[in-house]
């Protein structure tokens, strides 16, 4: 077996750590230009950026000796659910031969079903049950180890003495973990890292901008698919913060069963969007609550385009009090007219923040 997943932001150093301590070989192709091509060149043509990406992706993997793709389940009523049986057709269609297996949670699948098809990727593995136990514990402890050290350098960016410091060690970082073979490897990259960006000389005169990211999870998570749109704010000496993160994503799904996941969502949602319409618009919703009670400046949405649960989502933004830009990617979008939206948007947060010192 020669496994294959979605890039999805931090998630690759977790599942490559996972899957070497299980002795299974996976392959997680890099998003970029000419895989986006190519899963436009093979996707319906109305389907959204994240599925043209995985769908290029996947191609890239199965040509590199991947033949079992794995996939989580559906968030509601969302067009993710149906993607699974839309990859399974269109990579036979396109003449490429491999298992499609979807993660979902019980009360979609069955708790049997789910069994079988964990089961199917464990006995690839000849690890003891002992150490794949294990390898799962530290592939999640990787990743969100991976989302704090991205947290720690977005937010401290805008504070830095020495500008440049934090991209400069989240890119040695990115570059080292790419490298790297099982979780020991892993561990010790990450967490030197991590020491080293709490290191970072901070301004205390800085007063930077404050911006929170929010929107549909993969075009948060992945930078490929925003433009790199936390990066691009780093460099323009902005503090962001994103509190959905792939491990918060891995915990929520993990407790939605119990009905026990996030009910600070439900709450801070309720007053704006009372109903859940699929997808993480809700979090969506909260997170920007979040931010105006915290001392945010705005608020940027991103979404791919016909993304229904974030088109709801974005009509509710506006009641929660902070300025909002909205960012709708496909495949046609470019780094010029982007920039420009930005930067107008960071401009009138500023403008915005002059004025309310002069009346306070």
């Amino acid at each position: 077996m020669v496994i294959t997943l979605p890039r999805l932001g931090n998630t690759h150093i977790a599942m490559r750590a996972l899957f070497d301590a299980l002795g299974i070989a996976c392959v997680i192709p890099e998003n970029n230009r000419a895989i986006l091509q190519l899963g436009v060149a093979n996707a319906p043509e109305d389907m959204c950026l994240p599925f043209k990406i995985m769908m290029g992706g996947f191609i890239t993997a199965i040509e590199q000796g991947a033949d079992t793709v794995l996939l989580t389940g559906s968030c509601g009523p969302c067009r993710f659910g149906e993607y699974g049986e839309l990859f399974g057709r269109l990579l036979k269609k396109a003449g490429y031969s491999a298992e499609v297996i979807v993660i979902d949670a019980p009360s979609e699948i069955g708790m049997k079903t789910l069994l079988e098809r964990l089961g199917h990727i464990a006995r690839a593995s000849k690890a003891p049950r002992l150490v794949k136990v294990k390898a799962l514990g530290q592939a999640y402890r990787i990743l969100a180890l991976a989302d704090a050290l991205d947290a720690a350098a977005h937010s401290t960016a805008g504070y830095e003495r020495d500008a440049g410091a934090c991209g400069r060690e989240l890119a040695a970082c990115r570059r080292e973990t790419a490298m790297c073979r099982g979780p020991r490897e892993a561990f010790g990259i990450l967490d030197k890292h991590w020491r080293r960006i709490q290191r970072i000389a901070k301004d205390p005169e800085k007063a930077p901008l404050r911006v929170a990211v929010v929107g549909e999870v993969y075009s948060m998570f992945e930078p490929f698919a925003n433009l790199d749109i936390e990066d691009r704010l780093m460099r323009m000496g902005v503090s962001t913060e994103r509190l959905l993160t792939p491990s918060w994503w891995l915990r929520d799904l993990a407790l939605k069963p119990l009905h026990l996941n996030s009910p600070e969502v439900r709450k801070a949602s309720g007053p704006y969007l009372p109903v859940s319409v699929g997808g993480h618009a809700r979090e969506t919703i909260a997170h920007a609550v979040h931010a105006r009670h915290t001392g945010m400046d705005g608020v940027i949405q991103i979404f791919p385009m016909g993304c229904m649960p974030e088109i709801v989502a974005k009509a509710a933004l506006p009641r929660t009090g902070l300025p909002v830009l909205t960012l709708v990617v496909d495949e046609m979008t470019g780094d010029a007219g982007y920039d420009t939206r930005i930067e107008a948007f960071l401009d009138m947060l500023a403008v915005r923040r002059r004025r309310a010192a002069l009346w306070a």
